[in-house]
């Protein structure tokens, strides 16, 4: 799910290892519980001849929409006139300058929001235009990890800039996905394309990690299915006419290691575009150093994140591995500085009260959750499914970072009882270093021993040996 939550960009800055929603003038910071870069993974080229197809295609149908605060783009949808953009885009005016690729400008009048925080509006052109250029949905569900990616919009108010890439990943239980098209500042609202030059998403936010908000490769899209739904409600004349209420931008409150927080998720938490509430918490950590982070609560399913606060490469999430519905996550460290802890509900408008452990080197206060085994460099338990990303033979994985020294020897273990295994170690440069998937004969669990060949940041591939294999895994690197 994309985390977002408004604040105007010279008024304060922008906190690191955030997502920034796509407005030129207006920004809005969000942050991300879901953060997964995909492994450099095979893939073609797209040739200049389709590239330059979606574009002659596509573009006349990609506006520029500014605001009194701001902007980002949109797409016609209807030759009578409607135009799709984001929610954020037109904040809460209720009427905006629409200016189309042939250079007229139009009054338009926003007409709809997407209910239950969806991030997506509506915006009908005054002085019924004619002979307007229309873009064409992608049917639902017809996204594929790996395939072509193009991006139209108005990024620092470019207007009609293109950009290339691939879909990265597809969060089916967020409904959202994940881009490595360049998008930036102003790309709000508007199209993701596919090679047929249909729309399969709208650019609704990025991943950035300094106060520029430029893109590091890393972009959200909400899918057509989701769309398709807003835009018959907003014909129907049954699309809500209320803009949403504006989201908050709650800064990172300090927690101490050994700290216990009691806090709670309700209307002053920062909200994402999923309706989710969240609160984030920082605290400085050293390279090398475990820590272990639980949050649990009676009223809320809870949701945890880790991020690096000034790194676009590490991240660690989790839902239910503290047991029950209580999330925990515990992890070495790969780097000195600041990290910043989401305090997330997984449901939307979930509300209520929980409590926030961080300790070192272990589990929470008295044994309520277990601890890392001794001498461990990162223990991780999760669930491998449907929502994560795909290796070529369509095989799930998931992906998790350590620290390592030049000579070094670790045992990489990966166990479950629910799914054959198979484990993957790739250096800083992407490249497998090694690989296994049976320990021994008489079971499925995967376990190799590696003399680590430098310094630097080594992924670990969770992953299924077979094509839909998923459960539950326990990974251990010692």
């Amino acid at each position: 799910m994309v985390k977002m939550a408004n604040t105007g960009f010279a008024s304060r800055s922008v906190l690191l290892g955030a997502l920034l929603a796509l407005a030129p003038v207006t920004l809005s910071v969000s942050l991300l519980p879901f953060l997964e870069t995909a492994p450099a993974l095979a893939q073609s080229p797209v040739d200049e001849a389709t590239t330059i197809r979606v574009y002659d295609q596509v573009s006349p149908a990609v506006v520029a929409i500014n605001t009194r605060d701001g902007g980002g783009s949109g797409s016609i949808v209807d030759p009578s006139g409607l135009i799709l953009t984001n929610a954020h885009v037109v904040g809460t005016e209720r009427v905006v300058t629409v200016r189309l690729s042939d250079g007229r400008s139009f009054q338009g009048d926003v007409v709809g929001y997407g209910q239950d925080r969806l991030d997506l509006a509506a915006v009908r052109l005054r002085g019924n235009p004619t002979g307007l250029p229309t873009v064409t949905l992608a049917p639902p569900n017809s996204v594929r990890v790996g395939q072509s990616a193009f991006a139209i919009g108005s990024p620092f108010g470019l207007q009609g800039t293109l950009t290339v890439g691939i879909v990265s990943r597809i969060d089916r239980d967020r409904n959202v996905i994940q881009t490595d098209a360049a998008i930036n500042p102003g790309n709000s609202g508007g199209p993701l394309l596919n090679s047929a030059g249909q729309v399969i998403g709208v650019n609704t936010s990025i991943f950035t990690t300094g106060e520029g908000g430029g893109s590091v490769g890393i972009g959200f899209a909400i899918p057509t299915d989701a769309v398709q739904t807003f835009l018959a409600a907003v014909r129907a004349g049954t699309a809500t006419a209320s803009a949403p209420a504006d989201r908050t931008s709650r800064e990172p409150a300090p927690i101490a290691l050994g700290a216990t927080v009691q806090g709670q998720l309700n209307d002053t938490s920062n909200v994402l575009p999923d309706g989710s509430f969240y609160n984030p918490y920082r605290f400085d950590g050293q390279a090398g150093q475990t820590v272990t982070i639980a949050m649990s609560s009676q009223d809320v399913d809870p949701y945890l994140i880790l991020l690096a606060a000034d790194r676009d490469d590490f991240s660690v999430q989790d839902d239910d591995s503290g047991g029950d519905l209580s999330a925990r996550i515990s992890v070495q460290l790969p780097y000195t500085g600041s990290y910043i802890i989401l305090a997330n509900s997984y449901g939307q408008g979930e509300s209520g009260r929980y409590q926030l452990q961080l300790s070192q080197a272990g589990g929470g206060r008295g044994g309520s959750t277990p601890t890392a085994p001794s001498g461990a460099i990162l223990r991780q338990q999760g669930n491998l499914g449907p929502g994560d990303r795909t290796l070529q033979d369509e095989s799930y994985y998931q992906e998790f970072s350590f620290q390592g020294r030049a000579g070094q020897t670790v045992r990489l273990r990966l166990e479950s009882p629910d799914f054959d295994t198979y484990l993957i170690l790739l250096d800083e440069g992407r490249n497998r270093l090694a690989e296994n998937d049976d320990a021994n004969p008489n079971n499925t669990n995967s376990e190799m021993v590696v003399r680590l060949p430098r310094d630097g940041t080594y992924s670990v591939l969770v992953n299924s040996f077979q094509a839909g294999g998923q459960g539950r895994f326990l990974l251990t690197v010692e």
